[in-house]
């Protein structure tokens, strides 16, 4: 047998760098390896770039569909659909006394995306089942809209939201939001006005103050809510009894210009702004704007007092009716002779305050007008205000007949404004819907304190004797001018579709309160002998007003003797709680006189303590 014995390389060294040669090439596969590696990354890196772009290009077109493109009813902040909470509140409107008259309470609104829904006839059949108010056609057309968002409800009650939460329907969310509501009901809805789903502003003060309630910002008014309901309660008595169609009643602070109640009629819930007319949206205290009648007196004889060419002694000869043109003026309750002063107030002469006017002239007239206000929309805390019609020709036929009310419009706010000037001392302060600081002076002068004096004599005078002595309240110096007018028509006036109103104020001797009740075409009736003029249907409803004033504030006929400090009707800070309000009567302020007399409310608001009366101290009764 022959054995074999493997032979060794003969070049150990040349073997093994070959045998590595073969497992990782020679020098330039090496490189070539290498740049392959190379591009790899660089692919990456670019592959990794174009997503990072494509990312930020995606975001970028959110931010537009967002900001440009989004459907305009979509909520900018979704919730889950379970519910949740958002940031933003709209701030409260309360009175004078802090009683809330309007505020936002949290509630949930159900919408549903379309593309997402499974079966659209089935779902609206549950919705629909769900909320009994929709209908299942007008539910199952939302959901079949080509949209990505489509409100089913706003404001769900908690009851509903349950229901439609249990329904289980892909796409279905709710959306947190909040709901304006006013907890008084029609209660001063022609001064808040209302706010839309969205808690926008629409009318009122809540339109005027849009910016600030958004900022969280309480807005206390100067209206007190036992008298504005009081004052809503006598008109709609007063409408009710002579037929009329419609009504206004003011009552002003006439030492400064403060509102403390205003009423209109026809009116309206703000809680179901969907069911809202435009007749009883209309505010009749600031947008109508009426011929006034013989209030106007008041104006007239206090621009001729003013002058000093007129006094009260003066004569105007009312015997017989006065005829210009194709118009005659006379006299309702005819005297047919020559009357004073007083007594042209008295029984109210058109015949006399036509010739005291001729006698001021026609640019005397116009630039007293003027300086009250009466020529101009007023300043105040609501947009629904109306501009005042009157003559571009102000010639003498214009003249007479503006001098008792007609030729000339403005509105019942206007109306009281100015009488508030001709009895204050002759301070003309605009009407204001908030409260304002004590003391603030924003006032002017129109009229002499001397010419005030007087007018407050012929406004007693004509509440004693005149055509006032219905709404006169024994023992509390009430004064006040009757006015009817014809509503105009077409060519001519309409003679039996009268404005009926009365002007009252008191106590005479330091007025306080100016109150106007307004008629639209108030009907006679057997108790009025068939008469639908003003002394007969607005007078009596002013008499129930201040009656109604006395009792609510506990004002004693003795609280009103000259020499003492002014009545202020006090009010709560809604920034902090105060002590029970107290009435000071007079026996007490004879010792104190220093003290200011204070008409306050009568039972504590909310988060105030009572505090037990001291020794001189009245507390009023309870309501």
């Amino acid at each position: 047998m022959r054995s074999w014995r493997k032979r060794a390389s003969p070049e150990p060294a040349a073997a093994s760098n070959a045998a590595a040669g073969a497992r990782y090439g020679s020098a330039q596969e090496r490189e070539r390896l290498k740049g392959d590696a190379q591009e790899t990354a660089r692919q990456r890196l670019v592959v990794t770039s174009a997503l990072f772009a494509m990312v930020f290009v995606a975001i970028a077109l959110r931010m537009g569909y967002v900001s440009l493109l989004r459907d305009g009813e979509e909520p900018t902040q979704r919730v889950a659909a379970r519910g949740g909470s958002i940031q933003s509140e709209r701030a409260d409107i309360v009175d004078r006394q802090g009683a809330v008259l309007a505020t936002s309470v949290p509630v949930v609104s159900a919408f549903v995306n379309p593309r997402l829904l499974i079966d659209a006839p089935d779902a609206a059949r549950k919705i629909a089942t769900a909320l009994p108010d929709l209908k299942y056609e007008d539910v199952l057309a939302k959901l079949e809209e080509d949209k990505t968002f489509v409100w089913i409800k706003r404001g769900l009650s908690p009851r509903e939201h349950d229901r439609v939460n249990r329904l289980g329907i892909p796409g279905l969310e709710f959306q947190a939001e909040e709901r304006r509501i006013y907890p008084q009901g029609t209660a001063a809805a022609h001064i808040l006005g209302y706010a839309s789903i969205d808690n926008l502003g629409l009318a009122g003060v809540e339109r005027y103050f849009d910016q600030q309630l958004h900022s969280g910002e309480t807005v206390q008014l100067a209206i007190d809510l036992r008298l504005q309901r009081m004052i809503e309660r006598e008109i709609a008595r007063a409408v009710q009894k002579f037929s009329a169609i419609g009504a206004t009643a003011i009552v002003m602070d006439a030492t400064n210009g403060e509102i403390l109640a205003m009423a209109s009629l026809p009116t309206y819930d703000p809680n179901s702004a969907k069911t809202i007319t435009n007749e009883a949206l209309f505010n009749r205290a600031t947008l109508g704007v009426y011929e006034q009648g013989s209030t106007f007196k008041i104006f007239n004889t206090a621009m001729a007092l003013d002058t000093g060419r007129v006094t009260l002694s003066s004569v105007f000869d009312a015997t017989s009716p006065i005829r210009i043109d194709r118009f005659t003026i006379n006299d309702d309750h005819a005297q047919r002779r020559p009357l004073t002063v007083p007594e042209l107030f008295k029984y109210s002469s058109n015949i006399a305050s036509a010739k005291m006017a001729v006698e001021m002239g026609s640019e005397t007239q116009k630039a007293f007008f003027d300086k009250i206000g009466f020529l101009r929309p007023l300043t105040t805390q609501l947009t629904e205000l109306a501009a005042p019609l009157y003559p571009r020709h102000w010639m003498k036929i214009n003249t007479m007949t503006i001098a008792f009310g007609h030729g000339i419009s403005v509105t019942p706010l206007h109306l009281v404004t100015g009488a508030a000037a001709m009895i204050n001392g002759g301070i003309l302060n605009p009407p204001s819907l908030v409260k304002r600081p004590p003391g603030e002076a924003n006032g002017r002068r129109v009229i002499q304190a001397k010419t005030s004096v007087m007018m407050r004599q012929l406004l007693r005078l004509n509440a004693v004797e005149g055509t006032g002595k219905n709404a006169d309240v024994k023992g509390y110096e009430v004064g006040g001018k009757t006015g009817t007018a014809e509503k105009p028509t077409r060519g001519g006036y309409r003679q039996k579709a009268l404005i009926s109103s009365f002007v009252g104020a008191f106590p005479m001797n330091d007025p306080k309160f100016v109150i106007l009740v307004s008629l639209d075409e108030p009907k006679g009736i057997p108790e009025t002998y068939g008469y639908a003029t003003a002394g007969w249907v607005a007078a009596p409803s002013v008499k129930a007003i201040i009656e109604g004033i006395v009792s609510l504030y506990g004002i004693l006929p003795g609280d009103l003797k000259e020499g003492l400090p002014p009545i202020q009707i006090a009010s709560t800070p809604v920034s902090s709680p105060v002590q029970s309000p107290q009435f000071v009567p007079a026996s007490a302020r004879l010792r104190a006189t220093h003290d200011q007399r204070k008409a306050l409310p009568v039972r504590p608001g909310p988060n105030q303590a009572a505090a037990a009366p001291h020794g001189g101290v009245r507390r009023l009764a309870s309501e």
